[in-house]
């Protein structure tokens, strides 16, 4: 039985500009970098101690590898107990923030990263 997400695999196109993004923007820790098998993966998140993690592959690399694979970008979402903190340090950082908007069960804002993947981030209620 799972009983926890443990690793999100997310493909970008350039690993060291997604790092700069979430580490510098977004806040997150480089927890471990890897090299093996002609693959580069980066481990990152939000705290070092935290049970999720979001692995950066190279696109490119992995398409090669496995091309039976959907590299789209997962839809991710992301809880802050900052939301109105977090909000304001993305906007002045200059991510592309969107409106935060109600819903049933909190509040809700989405944010893109240097390569225009879209997040979701919320305040649960």
């Amino acid at each position: 039985m799972i009983n926890i997400v443990g690793q999100i695999m997310l493909y970008v196109s350039n690993q060291d500009e997604a790092v700069k993004f979430w580490t510098e923007k977004v806040g997150f820790s480089v927890i471990s970098e890897e090299n093996g098998q002609g693959m580069r993966w980066i481990e990152i998140a939000p705290t070092k101690d935290a049970e999720t993690s979001i692995i950066l592959h190279n696109k490119e690399i992995v398409a090669r590898m496995s091309p039976e694979l959907d590299l789209g970008t997962p839809s991710l979402m992301f809880f802050s107990d900052r939301f109105e903190q977090l909000y304001s340090d993305l906007k002045s950082k200059n991510v592309v923030v969107g409106e935060i908007v109600d819903m049933p069960s909190g509040r809700v804002f989405n944010f893109a990263d240097s390569e225009n993947n879209y997040f979701a981030v919320m305040e649960k209620r």
